[in-house]
């Protein structure tokens, strides 16, 4: 399926049942219920899907329910977060064959390559593959910055197309633009800075709270692409409580939660990581809660 590399791509959770079971079912429908509400595009197997926390039997399996339930809907852009480049290669090739429609490559995990050591990673993994490749930049995670250098010297691979950027400088979307011109497809990475980076020439956003509100997010990106910036600031205000939460280090608990408390899926997660408890739960719970009670209003969503 061809990729447009535009609008709202919820990078969307992986459910599990109570004994932390990999729930497929359960993942085919909240996947499914994200069409239902108007989604672009999601990705599979992010930060969000707990893509390291995945045995590669379990990533494989996933991604191919998600391919089956899509069903040609929107196109499937499968996380690619690995050690090192030959499980990143065999990985883009499984996910090739599964029927993704892209790949979201993320660095090496661990190793902070240089600069040269980290383009030469992409071009590597991205040789085994014909899919098209959006690079994930999020240094603040991964401890590793896909600077301008980098894509300079990937500029000659065609299956890298676009940029993810997940740094908190919404500065990078201007700097990448003006150093690399319109290379590659910016997307915005951090909840809490989609807007600025749409108006910073981005042309998609890849979002984690996405999950448990889809259809305001579809409405904010529709109304900026319209021209009713006033609508779109209107969404954007009302969502930033929530958005904020994409941006700390327990985002998969708290997206988990959110999607819990609206109905959407479960929150279960894979040690490490562990549900919200205490002051940090009821703080989330009442960020949900009030965005529920005060959502903007919004036209009906597309048919998907």
């Amino acid at each position: 399926m061809r990729v447009d590399w535009k609008g709202v791509y919820p990078a969307v959770t992986t459910q599990l049942h109570a004994n932390l079971a990999v729930d497929i079912p359960g993942t085919q429908r909240v996947v499914d219920g994200l069409i239902r509400d108007g989604i672009d595009g999601l990705i599979a197997l992010g930060t969000v899907g707990e893509n390291n926390s995945l045995e590669p039997a379990e990533k494989a399996a996933l991604l191919a329910a998600i391919v089956e339930v899509t069903a040609g809907r929107v196109p499937v852009i499968a996380g690619v977060s690995e050690y090192d480049t030959r499980r990143a290669a065999r990985f883009a090739q499984v996910a090739e064959k599964t029927g993704a429609a892209g790949l979201m490559l993320l660095p090496p995990m661990v190793y902070v390559p240089t600069p040269h050591e980290l383009a030469t990673y992409f071009r590597n993994v991205a040789r085994e593959t014909r899919l098209p490749i959006m690079l994930y930049n999020n240094p603040p995670a991964y401890r590793t910055n896909i600077d301008v250098s980098v894509l300079d010297e990937l500029a000659s691979v065609e299956n890298i197309v676009a940029v993810k950027e997940s740094a908190p400088d919404p500065r990078r979307f201007t700097d990448v633009r003006n150093a690399c011109g319109d290379r590659y497809v910016l997307f915005a990475g951090l909840d809490d800075l989609a807007l600025e980076a749409l108006y910073l020439g981005a042309q998609g956003w890849v979002s984690g709270l996405t999950n448990a509100f889809p259809r305001e997010s579809v409405g904010m990106v529709a109304a900026f692409e319209r021209g009713d910036h006033a609508k779109a600031r209107e969404i954007y205000r009302w969502f930033m409580p929530l958005l904020h939460l994409d941006a700390e280090r327990d985002l998969v608990q708290s997206i988990k939660l959110a999607e819990q408390i609206m109905g959407r899926g479960a929150e279960f997660v894979l040690p490490p990581r562990l549900p919200l408890v205490g002051e940090r739960r009821t703080e989330v719970i009442k960020r949900v809660e009030n965005a529920a009670a005060t959502r903007p209003e919004l036209p009906r969503a597309k048919a998907a």
